[in-house]
């Protein structure tokens, strides 16, 4: 069981990048999914996510209007589509699903932005 995350990179501000999670021995549908972040020296933050019940996404502000995310559920995949990059996006991003108590969470892909 396990969540594995890839995608990261190097890009330049303004450009895109899309990160993608895909799940393994376990299936989506029943869990919260999304994403959190971590940038150095600062603490782990929500970015996005979406709901298990309904499908409702949420945003940190920061990223509202940029960011993207989306979970194919035939793929076990939850994918962050990430546009107008800005330097301070630049962090270790780990993707997470949860369902009660139960909390799986991948290694994480470094995205930075700069020129």
């Amino acid at each position: 069981v396990q969540l594995q995350a890839s995608g990261g990179g190097l890009v330049q501000p303004g450009g895109s990048l899309r990160l993608s999670c895909v799940a393994s021995g376990f299936t989506l549908d029943a869990y919260d999914i999304g994403w959190f972040r971590q940038a150095p020296g600062k603490k782990r933050e929500g970015v996005s996510c979406i709901t298990s019940i309904g499908g409702n996404t949420y945003y940190t502000d920061s990223v509202k209007g940029r960011f993207t995310i989306s979970v194919d559920n035939a793929k076990s995949a939850i994918d962050l589509e990430m546009s107008s990059v800005k330097p301070e996006d630049t962090a270790v991003y780990y993707c997470y699903a949860k369902m009660g108590p139960t909390e799986f969470w991948g290694k994480g892909t470094l995205v930075t932005v700069s020129s």
